[in-house]
């Protein structure tokens, strides 16, 4: 009986002190009283778990003077910037990006390296090692204690395992990842897919900061998406959910890297874009970017079209407005499924967001069900390229926030 009474006594600590943790990420700064309001607990309850919160470092006090003249300046709470590090590391098709934040998402330290397709799965799991001990050497100069390594990697993730179960723009098929790297740092591991990890990333960080229920839709290869519902990430019954980009929207002959056609990404992707424009330019079209890009269309980039757009070039407008229309396509089965406040639109194809999220906001009044059509909004990712790597950073401080009496 008094083992059950201890452990129930237990499992009401690190509920309520999840709850205030939670709490003072939305909210911050806060008071006791605040918090004491905002969570329902009693002032007791929120002082003895403050109190501890303050002697591991994860909490600080920090006075700010009352607007009244009246009584003595308030103490109010925040997150601990020193806390403890985070890392978070994005292995993509060509990169390896890695870093290292304080425990309020901070970034203190970064380091991407490109890699090449002549590199082996082993040769990248090594460089990636070496560069996350460069980051654990720098926390360690600035005597933050580790907490964790998040990670975001393309394909399909089985997040319970920390495995990579098939990569195929890498070539790699049931990597262990937390298993390899628990043992190689001796710190917990969280992997996910990288559309998740930013979606994470946007909501621990980011334009989603305050927002339970939304999509994040990410552009690169491919086209990855996560979805978010009453603030947990939805992974679906084997965890592999999320995979927007094979919608199938169209009937069409263009055949999808999963060997299917008419999928949503190859409309979308960032490569459909430059060979679509590519080719109207060889026919002749008149654009702005035949003097910014020049005679070599190879050479032809997102930022050029972005700049032909901000120059008011019909080709470059016409070209991301119809990439915006299927989006909002695809997007519209999504909100009708989902009923989301918000979606969220980043990665590479964030710099034309002026003229895409208009094109998809449209398309989605136009398509959505007319009970909706008022609900959802459309915004740009606050971190572009940024979300995945502070997503992974989420994942770890996601996991303190849910269980944060596990952390020493």
């Amino acid at each position: 009986m008094n083992q059950r009474k201890t452990a129930d006594q237990s499992l009401m600590r690190e509920m309520n002190t999840s709850i205030i943790l939670h709490a003072i990420r939305l909210s911050a700064p806060l008071s006791r009283a605040e918090l004491a309001a905002r969570t329902g607990l009693t002032r007791s309850t929120v002082s003895l778990i403050i109190d501890d919160l303050i002697d591991r470092e994860f909490v600080q006090e920090t006075t700010i003077s009352q607007v009244s003249k009246v009584g003595r300046p308030g103490m109010l709470l925040q997150f601990n910037p020193e806390g403890g590090c985070v890392i978070g590391v994005e292995i993509g098709v060509d990169f390896i990006s890695v870093i290292l934040t304080n425990f309020i998402g901070q970034v203190l330290w970064r380091h991407k390296r490109m890699t090449s397709e002549q590199e082996t799965q082993l040769d990248l799991l090594q460089i990636a090692e070496n560069i996350i001990d460069e980051a654990l050497h720098y926390g360690k100069q600035l005597d933050l204690r580790p907490l964790g390594i998040g990670v975001g990697v393309p394909g399909l993730v089985d997040s319970h395992q920390g495995k990579l179960v098939f990569a195929p723009n890498l070539h790699w098929v049931d990597v262990p990842l937390r298993q390899i790297w628990t043992k190689r740092f001796d710190l917990p591991v969280f992997v996910e897919n990288e559309a998740n990890c930013a979606c994470m990333g946007e909501y621990f960080y980011g334009t989603a900061h305050t927002v339970k229920d939304f999509l994040f839709l990410k552009t690169g290869v491919g086209l990855g998406g996560g979805v978010m519902i009453d603030g947990k990430l939805f992974r679906g019954s084997s965890g592999f959910a999320g995979e927007i980009g094979h919608i199938t929207i169209y009937d069409s002959d263009v055949v999808c890297a999963c060997g299917r056609k008419g999928c949503l990404e190859t409309f979308v992707r960032p490569s459909s874009l430059l060979t679509g424009v590519a080719a109207r330019l060889k026919n002749g079209e008149k654009s702005l970017l035949h003097e910014i890009v020049g005679p070599d269309l190879t050479q032809l980039k997102i930022e050029h079209i972005a700049e032909a757009a901000r120059q008011q070039d019909a080709l470059a407008i016409s070209a991301i407005e119809a990439i915006g229309v299927h989006f909002g396509i695809g997007i519209t089965n999504l909100v009708n499924i989902f009923n989301p406040e918000l979606v969220v639109f980043g990665d590479t194809l964030v710099p034309l967001h002026p003229w895409i999220v208009p094109a998809i906001a449209a398309a989605l009044q136009k398509n959505v069900l007319p009970p909706l059509r008022t609900i959802t909004r459309v915004e740009p990712s606050a971190h572009g390229d940024d979300a995945c790597l502070l997503g992974a950073v989420a994942l770890v401080m996601d996991d303190i926030l849910r269980e944060p009496l596990n952390i020493p």
